[in-house]
């Protein structure tokens, strides 16, 4: 399982499909192995012991350096050693470590997992040195409209995709808008797409009901995580605010908009002090995973925030909150995957991300009474845990498996 967000990086939700994924294949009657970065690639560690590995496995790491931070003179680098990402020295230590691994294992199937794009061309390698089934975990699309912003960029993660959905036996995307998207690009790969959702983990530390709430007298709506400029765009938000402040000074003084570790920190200081409403938002740093999700158990409401140009995507935080279960909010487009996931839940506390006037609705409801919006169903909590996730994924391992033809020798044999 070849995957650069892996404990002890910190500040990535990322890691949790990873992890939780080693931790229930056992039970699936499969043994990972992971190959990851040497910890100096990370930004930032942790020690949250919520994420701490399971025990007995065997996890390598490989020789990796951020280019950005290790290969730069004044904060200045070639571009080419930034693609397709800011990790693509991790190729030249994982391919050689990856190689020993397979010949000392004997592995049945390799793994790997976006959104670091070398993540795949490490896999590319070993399945076309091994002959090894390879899945491509590619979670959310790479390549796409405006996104990467740089050319070169772009270019080299369309080179990516195209290479790792042919070379790849079954491709995973975490939705059905995903999937519906790659086969319009790929049509002769179409049948290889399938789709393996985020979850949240059955065992999740969840907080004392009974403890204060986040800010007496007031209601707290917490939006946890990042706050993208444009995938997650604010702006409309902070208008609605400023509307109901207007509207409703009384409402308004008893909503507090929390933004748990949003990164983009002097975006949201500067709409909020643009609307003037500075007053009623909070922004706050990062806590580890267990105590990211105590605070998400005691908020009054829960916030979702997913822009149109992000329809084929849902934030893996959604299925966090699912597993909270305390109203949820969600600000997106009716039209995508998001709004689509949020409603089958059973949730019916929509408003489109750029209309100020759905969202002041939406927050006059929640204000008047935080009990009236609908809470997600037993069903839908029950069907997203990261258990039913990993059944789903060892049925595909094993599908992978058995489409090597009868005896089969692998070359590093």
């Amino acid at each position: 399982m070849i995957a650069y967000h892996f404990p002890p990086l910190a500040g990535s939700s990322g890691i949790q499909r990873t992890l939780y994924f080693v931790r229930h294949l056992p039970a699936f009657g499969w043994i990972p192995i992971v190959l990851t970065a040497h910890p100096r690639a990370y930004v930032q560690v942790s020690d949250d012991p919520a994420d701490a590995e399971p025990a007995g496995l065997e996890v390598i790491r490989a020789q990796a350096w951020d280019t950005a931070r290790h290969l730069s003179i004044h904060q200045r680098y070639p571009s080419f050693l930034a693609l397709p990402d800011r990790w693509t020295s991790w190729w030249l230590g994982a391919v050689p470590t990856g190689l020993a691994a397979i010949r000392r294992h004997r592995p049945d199937v390799l793994w790997s997992t976006y959104p670091i794009a070398t993540a795949h061309r490490i896999a590319y390698t070993l399945a076309k040195c091994s002959g090894l089934p390879w899945i491509a975990d590619f979670r959310d699309p790479m390549a796409q409209k405006d996104y990467p912003i740089d050319p070169a960029q772009w270019r080299s993660f369309l080179r990516v995709e195209k290479a790792a959905v042919a070379q790849a036996r079954l491709s995973t995307f975490t939705t059905e808008g995903a999937v519906a998207l790659y086969q319009q690009r790929y049509p002769q790969y179409a049948a290889r797409l399938r789709v393996i959702e985020n979850g949240y983990d059955d065992d999740l530390p969840m907080s004392d009901l009974a403890a204060p709430p986040l800010n007496p007298g007031k209601l707290t709506l917490l939006h946890s995580g990042i706050v993208y400029p444009s995938e997650r765009d604010p702006t409309h938000l902070m208008q609605a605010l400023a509307n109901l402040k207007r509207q409703w000074s009384d409402g308004f003084s008893r909503l507090v908009i929390r933004f748990r570790a949003p990164v983009h920190e002097a975006l949201l200081h500067k709409l909020a002090r643009r609307f003037g409403v500075s007053e009623t938002v909070e922004i706050l740093p990062p806590l580890n995973y267990s105590e990211a999700l105590a605070e998400m158990c005691l908020a009054d409401g829960l916030l979702l925030l997913q822009a149109s140009n992000c329809n084929q995507q849902i934030p893996a935080k959604f299925y966090e909150y699912l597993a909270c279960r305390r109203p949820l909010l969600a600000l997106t487009d009716p039209a995508g995957d998001t709004a689509q996931a949020v409603r089958a839940a059973g949730v019916d506390a929509l408003a489109p991300l750029d209309s100020p006037t759905a969202i002041v609705a939406l927050l006059i409801r929640f204000i008047a009474d935080p009990t009236a919006i609908s809470m997600p169903t037993a069903e839908a909590i029950a069907g997203a845990s990261r258990r039913s996730r990993t059944e789903q994924l060892a049925a595909l391992l094993e599908l992978a498996a058995n489409s090597r033809p009868p005896g089969y020798r692998s070359p590093l044999a």
